[in-house]
């Protein structure tokens, strides 16, 4: 395929499902209301680990009004141990609660109490006495006697460390170099959906109501978890109120509520509190980022060094790749990167949005702001003479490399006047400065299926255990059918989070639109050739076909669906297989910030007052959606940059800011009117449609452009993020 016609994919298509949002129909997780009545449980959480569990009492929660049951490591269903097998990998492993009297981390629930209401539950969990005799843990992968480690893999990378050329040999011929360590903060994703699950079984037969991201791996995890055969556990999930990654897979909430509703032999509701969440739900580790980068005289990239360390959470295997963005920037002849890890007694690391690259660009993207101004060189034009040809790491060929064409369109839409003297440019007691940085983040295709069946009165249903976490997939899915078969919009329905339906690949890391939509492409398509055969068997010739309310048009001619289908409806299965599109070539979607901000001299408080971006993602398959989606990102990109940190004490292991009144995330007078520039597209090698990954674009790069503004006004090079006004107050003249 060449080209598809932009007749509605690509148009700004308002949410299918915003009516049911704005209605209260839509239902999430902790909304569904099961035939029978339903128990609440709340978590009660270690206050203190690692170790074991002296003495837990529960005779007073027990007989508190209205508690049907108190779970803990006495009562609990047998399960298999945590994190077996040891090959599953992270989301498909034993994710067992109260398996046993060991205490992982503080906020590791040791009881469950069950009651017939919410407020009955909480007041009992006040109730149990749980005494834990601790043992030495670590907290801090910073401190000295730590051991750290390679990990096994990467999140999002092939390869855990990389080295191109000779970096010693490199670094030691360039004229001009930047060496500096660089540390970001741990961080939640607070999605407004807390994580929630409710429970049910109907004899061995498990069914799970759950906010997850990706649905067909769960399942693996509760039949892991539990020891049941994996066709006995049903999930779903038809709407998610945001993931960011947190909801991936499946967390305490969910294995909890399977186990509560097992003893109780009713359905089973837990919520997590705020901040449950803190503790029962994954976060990305705080990391160390040493740089060292050298040029030549001229200004070209010489060497590069980027090395990691975090911490990885206790027999779960995960790890991120912040140097990822770090291997695919800019050329240079030598480029040389590590990660490394320390295994800590701490909340489950995960997968947070743009994972990798959110960090990577954070830092790496000031470096290089820095050595291009000691090249005395503009940053814009730094980054356009170093622009790669071919992938800076593998040194395969790159499909549709358009960065400099995202950074030449910024620029213009920005008004990019160069870099000035920093402290130069003030109004007032304002210190102004602008910054800009590159963004970029791999563009991955992953397998998936959908089913489409058409019934006799044109109505077409699209089916796939696909998730809509707030991108707009019920949208984005029905313009891919609308467009395919010709079809109203109108008279699609979009079910989803089912895994019931064809497996998908779920959503996250940017690849659910492209994976999933191409799958409905397919099957849409198959469809259509269906039709067309039956038409011609009935010696209508058939090159293109539309539907029309119960009819099917062709050539002038229409036709009863109903003379068409069998037993009143037809049902196809479509795939994407991501080999057929594997071309050797190294993908990745684009983009480059530019930020203006303020500074006051008084009292160091910053303020964003321009963002905007250009972007390059391919086709774009719903301009609102999209535009949505790259706002949202680079909201998040503020966050990481000024905001957003969760603050550990390394003494005993515990986050200590555990609401959103000391968890501070972006709101709305920390955000200027965005400007959002989407390049035009079609990405031919990606998949059927033309797209690349969008979701996560909009962070990388952000963060980064702030910093690099920062400097600008301040001449302040902050290498610690958030950065806060107290890292600048030493730094900035007298008023």
């Amino acid at each position: 395929m060449n080209e598809m016609t932009n007749k509605i994919i690509g148009t700004p298509l308002d949410r299918v499902d915003g009516p049911a949002k704005v209605t209260g129909q839509a239902t999430y997780t902790a909304d569904y209301r099961p035939t029978g009545k339903t128990a609440e449980g709340f978590i009660v959480e270690a206050a203190a680990a690692p170790g074991k569990i002296r003495k837990i009492d529960t005779q007073a929660a027990e007989a508190s009004d209205g508690v049907i049951a108190v779970l803990t490591h006495h009562n609990a269903p047998k399960q298999n141990p945590y994190g077996t097998p040891e090959d599953a990998g992270r989301f498909t492993q034993s994710h067992a609660m109260l398996e046993s009297d060991h205490v992982r981390h503080v906020g590791d629930p040791v009881a469950l109490v069950i009651a017939e209401t919410l407020e009955q539950a909480r007041h009992a969990a006040k109730l149990v006495r749980v005494e834990v005799e601790t043992s030495e843990g670590t907290f801090d992968q910073f401190a000295a006697d730590v051991e750290i480690a390679k990990p096994d893999s990467l999140d999002g990378a092939d390869e855990v460390d990389t080295s191109t050329g000779d970096f010693e040999k490199e670094f030691a011929a360039s004229d001009v170099t930047v060496e500096a360590s660089y540390f970001t903060g741990a961080q939640h994703s607070a999605a407004m959906e807390p994580h929630a699950t409710v429970a049910e079984w109907g004899g061995d037969e498990l069914t799970v109501h759950m906010a997850i991201q990706i649905v067909a791996p769960g399942l693996k995890a509760f039949a892991n978890t539990l020891g049941i055969e994996a066709d006995k556990v049903r999930i779903l999930s038809p709407f998610v109120g945001g993931g960011f990654g947190s909801k991936l897979g499946v967390h305490n909430d969910a294995i909890l509520a399977a186990l509560g509703a097992k003893v109780t032999g009713r359905p089973v509701r837990v919520v997590q509190t705020r901040r449950n969440v803190f503790s029962n739900a994954p976060h990305r580790s705080k990391h160390r980022q040493d740089l060292k980068i050298g040029a030549d005289a001229s200004g070209k990239l010489k060497a590069i060094s980027h090395d990691s360390l975090a911490a990885m959470a206790r027999n779960y295997p995960f790890a991120e790749a912040p140097a990822s963005p770090t291997r695919a920037s800019y050329f240079a002849p030598a480029i040389k990167t590590t990660h490394r890890v320390v295994e800590a007694d701490i909340p489950r690391v995960d997968s947070m949005r743009a994972p990798g690259e959110a960090i990577g660009t954070l830092t790496f993207e000031t470096a290089i702001d820095e050595i291009a101004e000691q090249c005395g060189i503009d940053p814009v034009e730094f980054r356009l003479q170093n622009d790669a040809d071919r992938d800076p790491n593998s040194g395969a060929p790159l499909a549709d490399r358009r960065l400099s064409e995202c950074i030449r369109e910024g620029a213009k839409k920005f008004g990019w006047d160069g870099r000035v003297t920093p402290g130069s440019r003030r109004e007032g007691n304002k210190l102004i400065g602008r910054g800009m940085a590159s963004a970029i983040r791999p563009n991955f295709l992953v397998p998936a299926e959908a089913e489409v069946v058409l019934s006799a009165n044109g109505q077409l249903r699209v089916r796939l255990d696909m998730t809509d976490i707030g991108t707009g997939t019920y949208t984005i899915l029905t313009q891919v059918a609308a467009e395919t078969l010709a079809i109203p919009v109108d008279q699609i329905t979009v079910e989803l989070g089912d895994s019931h339906f064809p497996a998908s690949s779920g959503s996250g890391g940017s690849f659910g639109a492209a994976s999933c939509g191409s799958a409905v492409f397919d099957a849409c398509g198959k469809l259509s050739k269906l039709l067309q055969q039956r038409l011609s068997g009935k010696g209508i010739a058939a090159n293109a076909i539309s539907v029309e309310g119960d009819r099917v048009r062709a050539g002038g001619n229409d036709y009863a669906l109903a003379d068409l289908v069998d037993d009143g409806a037809l049902t196809v299965k479509g795939a994407v297989d991501p080999s057929e599109f594997d071309h050797g070539e190294e993908e990745y979607s684009y983009g480059a910030l530019f930020s203006e901000v303020e500074v006051d001299v008084d009292s160091g408080e910053i303020r964003v007052r321009r963002l905007l971006g250009a972007f390059d993602a391919g086709r774009i398959l719903n301009e609102k959606t999209a535009r949505s989606q790259l706002m949202g990102g680079m909201i998040f990109g503020i966050g990481g940059a000024l905001l957003e940190e969760s603050t550990m004490d390394t003494r005993y292991g515990s986050f200590m800011n555990r609401d959103f009144a000391e968890y501070h995330i972006a709101v709305n007078r920390d955000v200027p009117e965005l400007e959002v520039h989407m390049l035009e597209g079609f990405s031919e090698k990606s998949n059927p449609l033309g797209s690349k990954g969008i979701g996560e674009l909009g962070i990388c790069g952000t963060g980064p452009a702030i910093a690099n503004a920062i400097y600008e006004a301040t001449g302040c090079r902050v290498r610690k993020f958030p950065i806060h006004m107290e890292d600048l107050l030493q730094h900035l003249p007298q008023s």
